[in-house]
């Protein structure tokens, strides 16, 4: 069997990151997913997430903001909404939209949309995630 698969990350605007990687581990609508080469076919809907990458030449975290995930023996395909890596993530920006968001919530004012202030929150958890996780790898 295969020691690594091709990944590709992609969004609407690029091709985030095309690599060969040994496991990556992100979040869908389902739970966790630790992808290794050779996994069972897959296609599954992705939440706001941390994506930890590892390949050869080391660990990459990159947030997803959701979307989609296709996996085939030798290939791995991310459909992401928007990808951010780690390093650029702008760590108070993400925290004022995350005290934004709960602000919202907590309001309960009329003409808040609840909804899109949940996945503001989903967004900016998801950003720090990304980053205290690849700061602690």
């Amino acid at each position: 069997m295969a020691s690594t698969y091709d990944l590709a990350l992609v969004t609407p605007e690029r091709r985030h990151l095309v690599t060969k990687a040994s496991f990556m581990v992100l979040r869908s609508v389902a739970g966790d997913l630790g992808i290794l080469p050779g996994h069972t076919p897959l296609i599954a809907p992705l939440v706001p997430t941390p994506v930890d990458i590892r390949t050869e030449t080391g660990r990459r975290w990159v947030f997803v903001s959701g979307g989609f995930l296709e996996v085939r023996p030798e290939r791995v395909t991310v459909l992401a909404r928007t990808a951010e890596d780690a390093e650029k993530i702008d760590v108070p920006r993400a925290e004022r939209a995350k005290v934004r968001a709960e602000e919202r919530i907590a309001s309960q004012a009329e003409g808040v949309d609840v909804a899109r202030a949940k996945a503001a929150l989903a967004r900016a958890e998801g950003r720090l995630r990304t980053v205290m996780e690849s700061r602690e790898a």
